[in-house]
């Protein structure tokens, strides 16, 4: 099993949320990567943020977000990258 397209674009957009906590707010441009505006629109589908467009994380969205940015540290520790 591996990472879809589709996943990666939406960790990508949890991780724009710099503080899980769900106090801080994105905003997805119409200009942005297709990719991104797609990724947006799945995770408000799905329950994860607020607006179609980004917003404020949910419940769900803080706990996959604290998930996404562990993930990241712990893949990223040691300085190896």
């Amino acid at each position: 099993m591996s990472y879809t397209p589709q996943n990666l674009a939406e960790l990508d957009l949890l991780m724009l949320f710099k503080s899980p906590s769900g106090l801080e707010g994105v905003k997805i441009h119409k200009t942005a990567d297709e990719s991104m505006i797609a990724a947006a629109r799945q995770l408000y589908q799905d329950g994860f943020i607020t607006q179609v467009d980004g917003g404020y994380l949910t419940p769900l969205g803080i706990q996959a977000a604290e998930h996404a940015h562990s993930l990241y540290d712990m893949l990223n520790a040691g300085g190896n990258k």
